[in-house]
């Protein structure tokens, strides 16, 4: 597979795999292929000025991980930094030492914007095609891993508000925050009840703004510590490596046993939330107003306030909740159906993502489009029918790494094998009698919901399941039988 061109951001380029999004997943993926298969020339692509992809979009204020960084983090890299909890900045420093460290950067082009991928039958190479500083470039490969997420970078979901141009205020969606917007003293209303709103709630209550959120229902909000007492017990005791995997699995376990524990026991689980947030906010009443979702807990995602900081907010005065439906702007602010008028100088709709998988990018077979919601996944990281091409998406009850680095690890096992064997390509074959199927990332998250037809399909039966349950999905893949669904086209030998 070993081309002799090397990739330049200047001119077309051939490369034995191409690796589209340097976030977590395209640095995961290109450590685990560098770690296992070091004879191939890859090349890591970003359409952005800056690595980091979630985390270098993002900068409203409070931006933080919304699940523990000893999970979060590389399993081959140890994160030595005091929280467990954080904030964004620290997460893109923390990258680039990754990149940095393991050599990454020297494969690293950013400012690649990837439009289209096209998969040749006769030349078993994918032409894709992207553009360098606005210039039309075109790269050769022999096998292409998206890692772009799963939602829009460029088009957050709109709602549809209606009289957003009669507001006389300052409409802003946290994915494009301006950098010079200034809310001390002013009223904020934050339009959400996700992850986003409660991490902006008491945020901008930290820098004087006088904010509502605006939630048309109720979300589970659970307070965590910003450090980890055992996990820094760990780090005194053990070597970095080791204690960064202790707390790794603990935290995993525990992560999982929380989501076990809320689908089977629900009511117990919502009756234990419910304490919580009284115990955070002070407040019986509050919290039967406004902290009562009529899903049971994990239907959809879980907030985390670290610290409690979201309840915290509420508690001392920064922040107040409305929970209704928005009828319309209006010039003062937002008219919501019973009446009421929620006052505003700025308002933030943190709405929600837009879904959209390999990020946009037309994949076609010898010039027929791809369907994606038309193909079976293999393992979660491939396509039914689409030969040396793989993804990486994160799980939606836990650390998006954990999957992904599970993901990545198959990805270089598979790729190992392409080279050892001299096969020219390897395709999933989904059976004709797979039986029901569902949407890859099944939850009834608004922004998940409103895209379960545009998704990859998925069965219960491995090797066409991604299951929600990381130690289920580790048993499978970690051993997977790589004869068990995928063609090898020529190949010569079977070695695993």
């Amino acid at each position: 597979m070993q081309d002799d061109s090397r990739p330049s951001p200047s001119g077309d380029s051939a490369v034995d795999v191409l690796i589209v999004g340097a976030g977590i997943s395209g640095i995961n993926a290109a450590y685990r292929l560098q770690e296992r298969c070091p004879d191939l020339d890859y090349l890591l692509v970003d359409g952005r000025s800056r690595l980091g992809g979630t985390w270098d979009l993002f900068r409203y204020p409070g931006i933080r991980s919304d699940s523990d960084f000893f999970t979060l983090a590389f399993p081959f890299h140890p994160w030595t930094g005091r929280d467990a909890i954080v904030d964004g900045d620290e997460i893109l420093d923390y990258l680039d030492e990754v990149v940095r460290t393991h050599e990454i950067a020297d494969h690293l082009r950013m400012d690649t914007m990837v439009h289209a991928a096209d998969w040749s039958s006769e030349d078993a190479r994918w032409t894709v095609s992207c553009t360098v500083g606005g210039e039309p470039r075109t790269i050769s490969a022999r096998f292409v891993v998206m890692c772009t997420g799963y939602y829009d970078y460029e088009a957050p979901y709109d709602p549809g508000f209606a009289g957003t141009d009669d507001f006389a205020g300052t409409l802003v969606h946290p994915q494009f925050w301006p950098e010079d917007l200034e809310v001390a003293g002013r009223r904020v209303a934050v339009i959400g009840s996700g992850a986003t709103a409660i991490t902006l709630v008491p945020a901008l209550a930290e820098r004087g703004a006088e904010v509502t959120m605006v939630q048309r229902t109720p979300s589970y909000v659970l307070s965590r510590p910003r450090r980890d007492v055992v996990a820094d017990a760990a780090r005194r005791l053990l070597p970095a490596g080791a204690a960064h995997r202790f707390a790794r699995a603990k935290n995993t376990t525990l992560q999982w046993g929380l989501f076990q524990v809320s689908r089977r026991f629900p009511q117990a689980m919502r009756g234990l939330l419910r304490k919580g947030a009284i115990a955070g906010t002070g407040s019986e009443a509050l919290v039967d107003e406004h902290f009562d979702p009529p899903y049971d807990p994990w239907d959809q995602r879980l907030c985390i306030a670290p610290r409690g900081d979201f309840f915290r907010a509420l508690r001392d005065g920064g922040a107040r909740m409305v929970t209704g439906h928005i009828e319309r702007f209006v010039p003062e602010g937002l008219r919501l159906t019973d009446g009421r008028v929620v006052e505003a100088d700025v308002v933030v709709t943190a709405t929600g993502l837009q879904i959209q998988l390999l990020g946009g990018i037309e994949v076609s077979l010898d010039g027929v489009p791809v369907e994606s919601a038309e193909t079976i996944v293999y393992r979660g990281a491939m396509l039914g029918g689409v030969p040396n091409l793989a993804f990486c998406v994160g799980y939606i009850n836990l650390s998006w790494t954990m999957r992904s680095d599970m993901s990545s690890r198959l990805i270089a096992r598979i790729l190992r094998r392409l080279v050892d064997s001299g096969a020219r390509y390897v395709v999933p074959t989904p059976p004709a009698n797979l039986g029901p199927t569902g949407p890859l990332l099944d939850m009834q998250s608004g922004y998940l919901a409103r895209a379960a037809d545009l998704m990859p399909r998925s069965t219960d039966t491995y090797p066409w399941a991604m299951k929600q349950n990381f130690f289920a999905d580790a048993w499978s893949t970690n051993r997977a039988d790589l004869d068990d669904g995928l063609h090898w086209e020529d190949a010569t030998a079977s070695t695993r």
